[in-house]
């Protein structure tokens, strides 16, 4: 399937053929069931990951291919218009997945893990994986090829970035076992490792260094890898002084996030609630 993909991907034909759609939707069943994915675990890469740019091109294939139809439940209510190739993700009770009632779409071509739980409302976007047990609260957005661990708690109004272009791009990747707080943001390939804790509001990017306040390390992106935060690191949202110039005349401080401790037993007291709700 690989060859065909990127076959059909380089060289675009004059027309879509039946075969080409019968690819198409072999390859986002295997998508949607998790033989495939954007990026794999790989223990030889120093993030721990690795980008499939194959499937990255099969599922920009998707945009390519479709055509604009209507989707609406009621169009004179509420109409909804998107490619034909990318309708809402079927589920049934047998999935083992919880869509809570109130306005979360889950987009075709990802894959959600037995035991997740979607909270209305929030998006889940094409090309993602949500593994098993996770929780997507109200307000959050999963975002294309974003990577998300078993047992982690994306909380409201939280944004996991999309990465599908370039396609060989690492997409965001959360870890086993992460919980990210509420109103956070992580973007730009940002690969926040087990066990990981971030407070209300952190921020994460390519732009911005994190300040280790208990190893003394100062983390940062490089032009060719991504920004990543370290195994059980608990993370908030901080500030860091503006040093020279007119920023220091003003006693002006910058946004940075800030390590203030590892996790530890008192840590995962704090975060068990969620596993009332599930």
């Amino acid at each position: 399937m690989q060859a065909e993909i990127e076959q059909l991907f380089d060289h675009k034909p004059p027309l879509y053929t039946e075969e080409h759609f019968k690819l198409f939707a072999t390859f986002k069943l295997a998508l949607n069931t998790g033989k495939i994915r954007a990026a794999e675990p790989d223990a030889a890469a120093l993030t721990g990951w690795r980008v499939n740019t194959w499937v990255k091109k099969g599922i920009l294939l998707g945009f390519r291919m479709g055509g604009i139809v209507d989707m609406s439940i009621d169009a004179a209510k509420q109409p909804y218009f998107d490619k034909s190739t990318y309708p809402v993700r079927s589920f049934t009770a047998l999935s083992g997945v919880r869509i809570v009632p109130g306005g979360s779409s889950v987009r075709d071509g990802c894959f959600i893990g037995t035991g997740v739980t979607c909270m209305p409302p929030m998006y889940i976007n094409v090309g993602a994986y949500v593994d098993s047990g996770t929780m997507v609260d109200s307000h959050a957005l999963v975002g294309s090829c974003a990577q998300v661990g078993k047992n982690c708690h994306i909380s409201a109004a939280s944004q996991i970035g999309g990465v599908l272009e370039p396609v060989g791009a690492l997409p965001v990747i959360v870890e086993d076992d992460v919980l990210v707080g509420g109103n956070c943001g992580i973007y730009e390939g940002t690969v926040v490792k087990q066990r990981a804790v971030l407070g209300s509001g952190t921020i994460l990017n390519r732009s911005t260094p994190i300040y280790d306040l208990v190893r003394g390390a100062i983390y940062k992106a490089t032009d060719e890898e991504p920004l990543i935060i370290p195994q059980n690191a608990v993370i908030v949202a901080g500030s860091r002084a503006v040093t020279s110039g007119p920023g220091k005349d003003w006693g002006i401080s910058i946004y940075t996030p800030v390590i203030v401790k590892y996790r530890d037993v008192k840590t995962d007291t704090k975060v068990q609630l969620e596993d009332l709700l599930r």
